[in-house]
């Protein structure tokens, strides 16, 4: 049996060619699962394109079709996270897409559009929050990050998914992380300091 081939500078090729790139430069960004996931999404991109590009034998299933719009939303939703205005909406729009049908993709994963956008969104939170090198950068800053506008309702979503604040994970964090990588503490009250910040060299 012999493949089509893909081109690589237009139609589904061009996607394909754009996310494995991606893939390449922040696949070590992303943890296990993700990455797992991702790589479920290259399969199906490189299945479709395969069975719909040009020279293809037959014309692609309306599987295949789904399975490689799931994956471009999927990476849609993946690069916008950091938008507030991200909705099933938006989603919906920029794919051509009633929101009933975008509803009735999602239904059969077993989780709606929006519960997929916070789910991811409070993953990235919790990898940040957890992130020995990011210890230093305050809650509110990762929340805004990954889209969350209102602190509470952040705290509250956080804790319902992860059984704790997102505070009460950073301090757990912080204490078993190495120490190079914990915050340095502020010293206001040490001679040094109180040269520096109030006189403009040696008495």
């Amino acid at each position: 049996m012999s493949f089509p081939e893909i081109p690589a500078d237009r139609g589904m090729g061009a996607i394909l060619a754009r996310y494995l790139h991606s893939l390449d430069v922040h696949g070590e960004e992303c943890a296990p699962a993700e990455l797992e996931q991702l790589r479920s999404i290259a399969r199906d991109l490189t299945g479709a394109c395969l069975t719909g590009g040009p020279g293809a034998e037959e014309e692609p299933s309306e599987e295949h079709r789904t399975r490689a719009l799931l994956a471009r939303i999927d990476t849609f939703i993946g690069h916008n996270l950091g938008d507030p205005e991200l909705s099933p909406s938006v989603v919906a729009a920029r794919h051509g897409l009633s929101l009933r049908r975008l509803q009735l993709l999602f239904r059969e994963r077993g989780e709606s559009v929006a519960a997929a956008i916070r789910r991811r969104r409070l993953e990235r939170c919790h990898e940040d929050l957890t992130d020995p090198e990011r210890l230093a950068v305050p809650v509110h800053t990762v929340a805004l990050r990954w889209g969350f506008t209102n602190a509470s309702v952040f705290s509250r979503l956080f804790r319902e998914t992860y059984g704790a604040g997102p505070r009460a994970l950073r301090r757990a964090a912080a204490q078993s992380a190495p120490p190079a990588a914990k915050p340095a503490a502020r010293i206001v009250n040490s001679p040094c300091t109180q040269g520096t910040l109030g006189r403009t060299g040696p008495s």
